[in-house]
């Protein structure tokens, strides 16, 4: 699988400026049981780069793009970093590797309670499951240094943008169809304005609404 993420990221290098994956992020990744987050029925092939159907409509995505949004978001330790589309927690898993904190949402009460439960029986303390609508992520916890979203929204939610600290850095999926897509860095300078940047194509299952 390590070496798959490799193969892709050398097509990515002008967005990343460079031919791979931070090796932070790589170590992340090989740390993080994947087959622990996929249907038993699934699990032969969890270690294949592409993603896997998880219940409810959902999937887990291809590691490729696990391993490529985290990059983006260049995590440092002291890091609070808010996740949008806890799915089955693996890609919070990955981030708990690498920020002091993890806050994720999900909008399916089922994946919210089979995540929270998977992450605890793997040692994921620093990370919390919220059940809710994803689009209006979590002003009790804002600011976050760094925001996520697995889902795609048609356009970029204000509540995310108003949560992240200066400094801060969202990547997210935007656009009306899975065909549609593409993979935003949206960044807020210390005096609170937004630059966006787009990156790669990509075809995200969409964000949806659910009970805040």
């Amino acid at each position: 699988m390590l070496e798959t993420i490799d193969r892709h990221a050398a097509s990515t290098a002008e967005v990343l400026g460079r031919d791979h994956i931070d090796p932070r992020v790589m170590a992340a990744v090989s740390r993080v049981p994947r087959e622990q987050f996929v249907p038993e029925d699934e699990r032969h092939l969890a270690h294949g780069d592409h993603p896997l159907p998880i219940g409810h409509g959902q999937t887990i995505s291809q590691p490729f793009i696990v391993a490529f949004m985290t990059d983006l978001l260049d995590l440092q330790p002291a890091h609070r970093v808010l996740e949008v589309g806890t799915g089955c927690g693996y890609q919070a898993a990955v981030l708990a590797e690498l920020a002091d904190s993890v806050d994720t949402i999900e909008v399916v009460p089922e994946l919210a309670a089979a995540a929270r439960a998977q992450l605890a029986r793997l040692g994921y303390a620093n990370v919390r499951v919220h059940v809710g609508d994803g689009r209006l992520g979590l002003e009790d916890r804002a600011p976050f240094d760094r925001i996520i979203v697995t889902a795609a929204p048609e356009r970029v939610p204000e509540a995310l943008t108003r949560q992240l600290a200066p400094g801060g850095r969202l990547v997210i999926p935007v656009g009306a169809g899975p065909w549609q897509q593409t993979l935003l860095i949206v960044e807020k300078d210390e005096e609170g304005r937004l630059a966006e940047r787009r990156t790669i194509g990509v075809a995200f299952v969409p964000l949806v609404a659910g009970d805040a």
